[in-house]
């Protein structure tokens, strides 16, 4: 008896010793993502690019000598289900999570990072609050970003509104019921006054409502130069239809949610010609080799700004891996906090320290073109001013 088990002993050696060792375990990195619901088609996309990069970045070795695993699961747009993804990262036992990238969804997700301190890092989460703690003003030690934040935004687009378009007054309408609608408006009002001009109707909405012929209405009786319209591209489609049919002639501006070909799909001719903030533009020449990527791989262009915003989070935490020698949550953060000049997709990336949000991360104004089904490229801001 002893002599079998000798020798079964003896065999499972010899197999081990021919087989090699044993495959590095895989570094799991999570990915809280809309691939349903109204952000959808760029949840899909920013998915497509980030499986790009986890095909490239495992071709050359993966890190550390660990291939990387990347697990999605969709957060249907949804603050309470981008909780659930989070929870169920986590247990899944992922090193990091990328994303959400909406900021309400960001917001409600960060206290679960936290707790577990595990690094997150959103895409294009844009409001102050996603990585400092609005309750008692310290910056989040384990939520980072890679994109602009929305004072920034707010600043771009009221510049752009005077300096660019000449106007003088201006008016707003937002959600009042999203983080994202009501802190841009509060930013771009402040930029604009500052700038010389003055918002003459300022008016809200709730979530999901569809009608804005009352506040529309208001805004006519005022003749604005322009209307600010910091909304999702559904509800800036809409918005923008009705003012055409109400006669409303004043020039529309809007924010990086308007980056989707859904609203040319929804808009039509009532949103030719209107502007909006964006983080980048396929004509940048930084992303020219990774949109080349894409439509070889794809055969579409790249919904922009996530899949862009997705891969330099991957390669922030790939970095941060790298420079920790390993996946403690703790120390892959200090290093995300002490990034410098980072290559990533956009161009290169230094992380403040102080706030964990991008250092001099540029804005770009976008016109849309209903013609040519495409947003062409208008100018760039920096932080700077320039």
């Amino acid at each position: 008896m002893r002599f079998f088990a000798w020798l079964g002993g003896a065999m499972l050696l010899v197999m081990a010793l021919v087989s090699g060792a044993p495959a590095a375990e895989e570094i799991k990195i999570g990915h809280s993502v809309s691939l349903t619901g109204g952000a959808s088609m760029w949840g899909q996309s920013e998915k497509l690019a980030l499986d790009l990069l986890v095909k490239r970045i495992n071709a050359q070795g993966g890190v550390l000598g660990r291939k990387i695993r990347l697990i999605s699961y969709d957060n249907r747009n949804d603050p309470v289900e981008s909780v659930n993804v989070a929870r169920r990262l986590i247990d899944d036992r992922v090193v990091a999570i990328i994303g959400p990238a909406q900021s309400g969804n960001a917001i409600a997700t960060a206290p679960v990072v936290e707790r577990a301190r595990i690094p997150m890092v959103v895409t294009t989460a844009t409001n102050p609050y996603v990585t400092i703690d609005k309750r008692t003003g310290k910056t989040r030690a384990f939520v980072f970003r890679p994109c602009f934040i929305d004072p920034f935004q707010g600043t771009v687009a009221a510049r752009f509104a005077y300096r660019d378009l000449k106007a003088r007054t201006a008016a707003i309408l937002y959600d009042v019921g999203s983080d994202y609608g009501q802190w841009l408006a509060r930013y771009f009002e402040e930029a604009f006054a500052k700038e010389g001009g003055k918002v003459v109707a300022k008016e809200a909405f709730r979530t999901d409502e569809l009608d804005y012929r009352a506040q529309m209405g208001k805004i006519r009786s005022v003749k604005p130069d322009v209307i600010f319209i910091p909304t999702s591209q559904k509800e800036a489609a809409m918005a923008a239809k009705q003012a055409r049919d109400m006669g409303i002639r004043s020039t529309l501006l809007g924010t990086d949610n308007w980056g989707s070909p859904d609203i040319i799909d929804l808009g039509g001719n009532a949103v030719h010609g209107s502007y909006f903030v964006n983080l980048t533009d396929l004509s940048d020449p930084d992303i020219k080799g990774f949109v080349a990527e894409y439509r070889r791989a794809y055969g579409a262009d790249p919904v922009l700004p996530n899949p862009v915003m997705a891969q330099d989070a991957l390669l922030l935490i790939v970095n941060a891996i790298k420079v920790s020698k390993g996946t403690d949550g703790e120390r892959m953060a200090r290093a995300m906090e002490n990034t410098r000049n980072l290559k990533v997709t956009s161009g290169t990336l230094t992380i403040d320290p102080k706030t964990h949000d991008p250092l001099d991360k540029p804005a770009v104004i976008q016109r849309v073109d209903v013609k040519a089904r495409s947003f062409q490229f208008v100018k760039k801001f920096d932080p700077k001013g320039r």
